[in-house]
């Protein structure tokens, strides 16, 4: 097949780089462990291959004590985002887990507004109860209905937006500060301090370390290295390089597939009106992404 055109490269690695990523949540759900677990053997994994690639490149440095710090607070955002994430799948599923998780958008906004003074249009103020609008339609209006392990699920999920976005602030922060941190290397450093962290809750929570068998094992490292690893290598690199709303409908594509691979592999039952609420969410969401205005919009971070 002949190549893509020059302008068109970026906008492909972005499509192969959600697709990638919209199997986390299976992959999750594959490993049949423990969410500490699963969440610490996909940052130790990924920080291996990500180890290698800055090896690769030559970006190896020691860090300041202020960086080391900065590292650490990123790594910690890290763990508990994941944490929160995996332990969602397990009650809500990997499609609605994703979605929800996806709300990080509008949290960010609204810290670039309250924080930064960056200006945004009124489509936000619409996009935000529009995305809870079709967050209700997925899971019913009888919220007193669902059972506990399903409402802790959504709880979950809000949480993973919350520390998502605290750790991409603060792994944006570490590039920012430190131009000579590349995004392998700053990626793999928040990766292994995010092990460091989810391996301690390990310890103190008793859980096993054991991967039971080599259809989770091969779960754990499809995880580490096409999500965290080749996923976000595309994506963060071709971001800069591509049309933001071109490429914002193309994001897109990772939650509504890990909806649709809940629905195809793991046989989730949804209904018209739930798939009416999916439509509408991520209709929300790529509103929320383009809220920005055009001459305060700032250059995508390779994250």
């Amino acid at each position: 097949m002949p190549a893509p055109p020059p302008h068109h490269r970026p906008l492909l690695f972005i499509f192969i780089g959600a697709i990638f990523i919209s199997f986390s949540g299976i992959w999750v759900t594959w490993s049949n462990t423990d969410p500490t677990v699963s969440a610490f053997y996909r940052v130790f994994f990924g920080a291996l291959f990500l180890a290698v690639a800055a090896l690769i490149r030559k970006e190896w440095r020691w860090l300041t004590t202020g960086e080391t710090l900065l590292v650490l607070l990123c790594g910690l955002c890290f763990a508990i985002d994941l944490y929160c994430w995996h332990a969602s799948i397990q009650f809500i599923g990997p499609g609605l887990a994703t979605i929800i998780g996806n709300f990080q958008v509008f949290v960010l906004t609204l810290v670039s507004v309250l924080f930064f003074g960056q200006k945004i249009r009124p489509v936000f103020y619409l996009s935000l109860p529009l995305a809870f609008l079709g967050l209700y339609l997925i899971i019913g209006f009888s919220w007193s209905t669902l059972s506990a392990d399903y409402r802790a699920g959504i709880y979950l999920g809000l949480a993973t937006a919350l520390f998502y976005s605290a750790f991409l602030l603060t792994l944006r922060k570490i590039q920012q500060t430190q131009q000579a941190i590349s995004f392998f290397y700053g990626l793999m450093l928040a990766s292994a301090a995010s092990a460091l962290f989810l391996g301690l809750m390990i310890l103190f929570s008793g859980a096993s370390w054991q991967i039971p068998g080599l259809l989770p094992l091969g779960s754990l490292l499809c995880l580490a290295l096409f999500s965290q690893t080749i996923g976000w290598a595309f994506i963060a690199n071709s971001l800069p390089k591509a049309i933001p709303s071109v490429a914002g409908l193309i994001l897109l594509l990772q939650p509504a597939l890990a909806f649709i691979w809940d629905v195809l592999i793991f046989d989730r039952p949804t209904s018209l009106l739930q798939w009416v609420g999916v439509l509408i969410t991520l209709v929300a969401i790529y509103l929320g992404m383009s809220a920005n205005r055009p001459e305060t919009r700032q250059r995508p971070q390779e994250q």
